[in-house]
């Protein structure tokens, strides 16, 4: 398949704003892929090469793209910046600077979603000494062989800043009126298996029967299950006529696969920390089980076992080299709560308490660092609240309140989980630009603009910028971190990949026409940098935004 067919759609999807045209179009694309490409084409209309679960990363950002088109059309890196500063988005100026050699040139092959595949696939395996000049050739020749409008959008998947207003939930749809199929049965096969390119294969070869076969798999990450937000703990209490208390703790949430004696860890966000967390892989081998899949939170600790912060421990999930270093200097403790698979059968259509009593089978506790969480079984109100100030004066983030007669539905908001945390609740919002800051500050990207995320779209809308409360080292860091993720300058203002995830506190929440969202946060303050547990698709919702400015002004 050509892969100027796919780019055509690209055009026809960034031009459409509306939803249910912009399902028509893939879904028109996607019912005249040939099978042997589905996966990819479906991959590639998210603007991925990897699955959401792979660890995998292009390794390319924006200087060494304009050193790549630099050398590939001839102009200097100088002229690439201005062209960049001028149209502000690097894909443009790659299409523009290809339109002006493809005038000097007598010939370009025809792509094809293979060339681009295997190629851009080949970038996340070249790393140490002689990777960048590698990289920077195996582009630099792709590039040559692509038409004007090819390089735009070759350019933007290759640094990952490609957006065209395609939501997961909308290549659901696209998948679903392809082939005929349910759009409920896609979403659940994604929670099981969260690849749509794989999804669309098997509804095109099996319909609706095969993708109800889908099962989870140890070795791949599951779309966990969420907790609701209720106010009090009285409410939360009445919803259950049975319901068992637990901490909520300030952690990373992980998966644990274990089968034949091999170990996976998974986040919630699907990422592969098995290497960053080896004693925790040990630990789990004394699991009694030929297979299963557990979850837990895993917080850091001091010497002797008391939690610590969590941006100590997200130095661990960040780390992917002198593992041994830092597991010495950032102990992890790991507390169990569920398990959802074990020896080869699904544990999701089992109620909480018998998945309790498997889990505590199963489990061989490692007394302070790898144990069952505790958990309070009772409706006595006076008892879950001093179970609530405990974990608060633990430094913990609250409790969730579990609904023990409920089944386990992956990916979801359900109600059988309430989390109880202190009023107002901090928000997870995501980067999308910066300033210059001036004076002392003038090396620095001292003012970020926070956003949050339109579920439907999966736009980020601004709701509010963050420049005080920072230390100057905090700074410094955050600076490193988002220059590497510039795609737009204009002036001292920049914007930036959406991918810092930070948590953010704040007074209220105010209605604003200032802002995309239509809300500003009045005087917001960084809590903890959120990038290693969570992706910007896993931002707070403009709904959510909304739902907290209304709660504001309610009686509870």
């Amino acid at each position: 398949m050509r892969y100027i067919e796919l780019v055509k759609t690209y055009t026809q999807l960034e031009k459409e704003p509306g939803k249910l045209k912009k399902v028509e179009i893939l879904s028109e694309l996607f019912s005249k892929t040939p099978e042997e490409v589905l996966e990819k084409v479906v991959t590639l209309s998210m603007g991925r090469v990897f699955p959401a679960y792979s660890d995998k990363k292009t390794g390319v950002a924006t200087q060494m793209m304009i050193k790549i088109i630099s050398k590939t059309t001839g102009l200097s890196e100088k002229d690439v910046v201005n062209k960049l500063k001028n149209l502000g988005d690097l894909g443009i100026v790659a299409e523009k600077c290809m339109e002006a050699k493809r005038q000097a040139s007598l010939f370009t092959r025809n792509l094809t979603v293979d060339d681009v595949v295997t190629n851009v696939e080949k970038l996340s395996d070249l790393v140490g000494k002689g990777s960048q000049e590698k990289k920077i050739g195996l582009i630099s020749n792709l590039l040559s062989s692509s038409k004007p409008e090819e390089a735009k959008y070759l350019i933007k998947t290759v640094i990952e800043t490609f957006r065209i207003g395609v939501a997961e939930g909308i290549v659901r749809d696209a998948i679903a009126k392809s082939f005929g199929v349910n759009p409920t049965l896609v979403e659940n096969a994604w929670f099981l298996r969260p690849n749509y390119g794989e999804i669309a294969v098997v509804a095109k070869k099996g319909g609706n029967e095969a993708l109800e076969r889908i099962e989870m798999e140890p070795g791949k990450p599951i779309v966990v299950m969420l907790g609701e937000k209720e106010p009090s703990i009285e409410e939360a209490i009445d919803k259950y006529e049975d319901a068992g208390a637990e901490w909520k703790f300030d952690g990373v949430r992980l998966q644990i696969h274990k089968k034949d004696g091999k170990i996976w860890l998974f986040t919630r966000r699907l990422e592969n920390v098995t290497g960053q967390f080896p004693e925790i892989a040990e630990y789990a081998k004394s699991l009694n089980a030929k297979s299963c899949i557990i979850e837990g939170e895993c917080i850091a600790t001091d010497k002797e076992g008391n939690p610590l912060p969590f941006q100590k421990l997200s130095r661990r999930v960040q780390r992917k080299y002198d593992i041994k270093e830092m597991t010495r200097k950032v102990p992890v403790r790991v507390y169990l709560f569920d398990i959802v698979y074990l020896n080869s059968k699904p544990l999701m259509g089992e109620i909480f308490s018998k998945r309790r009593e498997k889990l505590e089978k199963v489990v061989k506790p490692i007394p302070k660092k790898f144990e069952i969480v505790e958990q309070l079984r009772t409706k006595d109100l006076k008892k879950v609240r001093e179970f609530y100030k405990k974990s608060l004066e633990s430094k913990q983030e609250g409790l969730m309140i579990k609904n023990m007669a409920a089944k386990y539905q992956p990916g979801r908001r359900v109600g059988s989980w309430i989390k109880i945390k202190p009023v107002l609740e901090p928000l997870d919002l995501v980067i999308t630009g910066a300033e210059w800051g001036k004076g002392k500050r003038s090396k620095w990207l001292s003012s970020v603009e926070l956003s949050c995320r339109d579920a439907d779209s999966g736009e980020f809308l601004e709701c509010g910028k963050l420049g005080t409360g920072l230390t100057d080292e905090q700074f410094g860091d955050l600076t490193r971190k988002l220059k590497k993720l510039i795609v737009k300058e204009d002036g001292v203002n920049v914007k930036v990949k959406p991918e810092i995830v930070v948590e953010v506190g704040y007074e209220e929440i105010q209605k604003s026409p200032k802002y995309g969202s239509g809300f500003a946060l009045r005087f917001p303050r960084l809590l903890r940098f959120r990038e290693s547990d969570k992706k910007a698709v896993d931002a707070d919702t403009l709904e959510r935004v909304e739902s907290i400015f209304k709660q504001q002004f309610s009686d509870v």
